[in-house]
């Protein structure tokens, strides 16, 4: 029975969450753009020569955070670029898209990228408890930022017990490769044959959250993201 739950959680549910995300984005997307056409401008800057590029910077920069909130854009700015690393790390996996050496054992980072990104999240997490933040925020906010972090602290744990175990490398990187790879060629075989041991279970864990913030992920304030450089470039003209 465990062994079947297992399997739905780290094959199916895969595909029906990213389904799932996949077609809510698209949903929000479309809802915003079959809006009606907003009476005012949003422009409020000065017209520049390349708004675009403009609008590029104020989405990956944050320059109001920094001149306001010179903390909070520090943990931004890390949370941001470890994230993109955390996801190059992922693909690393992927026996065809491989970029680390072939026999590499450790993942891109080596296990500090996810430490980063933990620490970057429960920071965020911790500040929507204080004033002015919390007056503002919604129990959806504590929700994501919550399985968030505990995304991110089971991937550590991934990460890192191998280097608790005496025995060495229980779950190697080309383990994992082996698992990411039946996902991506759709083989539905069991991961559990790739996967065995005692962390199997922690890697479920993490597929579950993974799993589960995809499918939340759609209805959430993180969509703004993909709202944030067409919305600077109308702030720009």
């Amino acid at each position: 029975m465990l062994d079947r739950l297992y399997y739905f959680i780290t094959v199916p549910m895969v595909y029906l969450a990213v389904a799932w995300c996949i077609i809510g984005i698209t949903m929000k997307i479309i809802a915003v753009l079959r809006a009606p056409r907003h009476p005012f401008t949003l422009q409020i800057f000065p017209e520049s020569k390349r708004p675009f590029l403009g609008a590029l910077a104020d989405a990956f920069t944050f320059p109001t955070v920094r001149q306001h909130r010179p903390l909070l854009w520090v943990f931004l700015v890390l949370f941001h670029v470890a994230f993109v690393l955390v996801v190059i790390a992922h693909l690393d996996l992927i026996p065809q898209l491989r970029l680390a050496p072939e026999g590499s054992p450790h993942m891109i980072g080596h296990g500090a990228v996810g430490v980063v990104l933990t620490i970057s999240v429960l920071y965020l997490l911790l500040r929507r408890f204080r004033s002015p933040v919390r007056e503002f925020s919604v129990p959806s906010d504590y929700i994501l930022l919550f399985l968030l972090f505990c995304v991110f602290i089971t991937g550590d744990v991934i990460s890192w017990a191998n280097s608790w175990s005496e025995s060495g490398f229980v779950l190697t990187k080309q383990d994992f490769g082996q698992y990411l790879n039946g996902l991506v060629r759709f083989t539905f075989q069991d991961p559990g044959k790739a996967l065995s041991g005692g962390h199997y279970s922690v890697v479920v864990v993490h597929v579950l959250l993974a799993n589960l913030f995809l499918m939340i992920l759609p209805f959430s304030k993180i969509m703004h993201s993909f709202f944030a450089v067409p919305l600077n470039a109308l702030r720009r003209g």
